[in-house]
């Protein structure tokens, strides 16, 4: 199986594309995409647009892993992050390969085992995970290689039934305290 990881940023978004080789994640391909210095943003979010089409092209992969956007207190960027999510969504469309979401927490607690892990953190696991000499950098070519490898673990049963958000909860005899009877 081969999972396309996308770290979307309006400056900078990085791509990573893994493949599991039996009970090994192997790195096929790892980076980031920006427009030219002094570009316009329309023209930046263009140069990502077609740096990612060209590379899901080329590289075929299974399934397109995308970060969600987190809550953000600068309106600004969050609106800016979600054009270039928007971006990433509609090159993995145009190749016609499905694309799933992960939160970043989701994403940290499938690679680390702790959903607010820090940056460095992050890429230090995705360099053990992947068996690299050096951690991936930038911090965008780190998060998009650990959105693959969370569909990655995720698709194979990695991740404890606890962790889904669709996870079912067994039925409790008891709904609230107030119910309890000695």
């Amino acid at each position: 199986m081969r999972i396309f990881g996308i770290d979307p940023g309006s400056r900078r978004t990085g791509y990573g594309c893994v493949e599991r080789a039996s009970s090994r994640h192997v790195l096929v391909i790892c980076g980031s995409l920006s427009g030219p210095p002094r570009a316009t943003f329309p023209d930046r979010l263009n140069a990502i647009h077609d740096g990612l089409r060209t590379l899901i092209m080329r590289h075929r992969p299974d399934c397109v892993a995308v970060e969600d956007i987190f809550h953000a207190r600068n309106v600004r960027s969050a609106l800016r992050l979600g054009e270039a999510r928007g971006v990433a969504l509609l090159a993995a469309a145009e190749a016609g390969v499905p694309v799933v979401s992960y939160a970043p927490a989701a994403v940290k607690r499938a690679v680390v085992g702790y959903g607010r892990a820090e940056k460095h953190q992050v890429q230090q696991m995705v360099k053990l995970l992947l068996g690299l000499a050096e951690p991936p950098t930038p911090h965008d070519v780190a998060d998009a290689l650990a959105i693959a490898l969370c569909h990655l673990q995720s698709s194979i049963g990695a991740i404890p039934d606890e962790m889904r958000k669709d996870a079912v909860k067994p039925p409790s005899s008891l709904r609230s305290w107030r119910q309890f009877r000695p």
